[in-house]
């Protein structure tokens, strides 16, 4: 980290944390914050689901809801970018303040509930964006919307012709009985809907399942047999936990999804779970309290191809997608993987 970056971070650390999230995407749509440009290598470089990406780590949903920073984003290190959640219909979200920093824990919680601008002028902006490493959509349903497994097939009909992906996310905590949708009928009759509109793209594109890391054993392999039935392309492993084990910070009682250091573990665990009960048949993306090389190679040797990181860069800032990569590359050439793909679940019974 810069020091230009460290000074930036100990300022918007004094904002409210919603406040300090504008800003930022103001700074990175106004040329301000300094880029890593692409990060490969022959060792770094992947395929997921047809996608090539330069590097294995990306930037999860939740900090461009809008795709305002579509642009700078995706020169920013990452090997892959996932903008949203958009809804069919704009909706406001949940009353502030509803983002919090626990310091203290590296963690945050969370509860926007699906704030957005709507898909039309989310698709719009995509459009207009130019972009150097794939750039993926996370799907999302309004609130008060009667029919809200619809509602992932509206966005995609909306957005899909600009984007590379799509996620399908039933797994946010902060929309009411959105997680029922988790349920192995639900879930079939949802992602059938999905994939006939993605079918019906003119350039039809992979979607992935975003899955929280709250279910039960039980759940967990009903959410891996409806995947691998329903012709999805991928699950990323996972979204944010309800779980407040071992916080410590004064914010811990907010009510929302925890995200940041204290999910790694637990996350970790559904994603080497989900690796055995799929077989290597579904590729799967990790996500969950990464926060350095060492934590994107555990998730890697874990059972992912790729993995995603948000809530560490509340705290690192944004060039730590670049520092992660090339920490990853070196990791890789020590223990002898000739490629990312090489070292996929190496690790796996560790975690279970």
């Amino acid at each position: 980290m810069t020091l230009i970056e460290r000074l930036g971070l100990a300022a918007l650390h004094r904002c409210d944390p919603e406040r300090a999230h504008a800003l930022s995407i103001l700074a990175l749509r106004t040329g301000l914050v300094p880029l890593a440009g692409t990060v490969t290598s022959p060792r770094l470089a992947t395929t997921i689901a047809g996608l090539k990406l330069p590097n294995p780590i990306g930037l999860a949903a939740g900090y461009d809801k809008n795709a305002e920073a579509v642009t700078p984003l995706s020169r920013a290190g990452f090997g892959f970018v996932e903008v949203g959640a958009a809804t069919p219909l704009p909706q406001p979200g949940n009353p502030k303040p509803r983002l919090f920093r626990l310091t203290g824990d590296r963690a945050v919680i969370n509860r926007f509930g699906f704030n957005n601008e709507g898909a039309g002028v989310i698709a719009a902006r995509l459009a207009a964006a130019r972009r150097e490493v794939p750039v993926g959509l996370n799907l999302g349903a309004n609130k008060t919307s009667a029919d809200r497994a619809g509602d992932f097939a509206k966005v995609l009909a909306t957005c899909g012709p600009h984007v590379d992906f799509a996620t399908v996310n039933v797994s946010s905590p902060n929309t009411e009985k959105l997680r029922d949708l988790q349920g192995k009928a639900a879930l079939s009759a949802l992602l059938a809907g999905v994939l006939a509109t993605r079918d019906g793209l003119a350039r039809p594109l992979p979607v992935f399942l975003k899955i929280a890391p709250d279910l039960s054993e039980a759940e967990l392999a009903d959410v891996a047999e409806v995947a691998l039935a329903s012709g999805i392309d991928a699950v990323i492993a996972t979204n944010t936990t309800l779980s407040r084990d071992g916080l410590t910070s004064a914010a811990k009682g907010e009510a929302g999804g925890l995200s940041g250091a204290p999910l790694f573990d637990k996350s970790t665990r559904v994603l080497a779970r989900l690796s055995k009960l799929t077989e290597g048949r579904l590729p799967l993306i990790g996500v969950g309290g990464i926060a350095s090389p060492e934590d994107a190679y555990a998730k890697i040797r874990a059972g992912a191809a790729a993995v995603q990181l948000y809530s560490a860069l509340v705290y690192q800032g944004l060039s730590l997608a670049a520092d992660i990569a090339r920490g990853l590359d070196r990791i890789l050439a020590r223990d002898g993987f000739a490629n990312v793909a090489e070292a996929v679940g190496t690790g796996r019974e560790e975690w279970l």
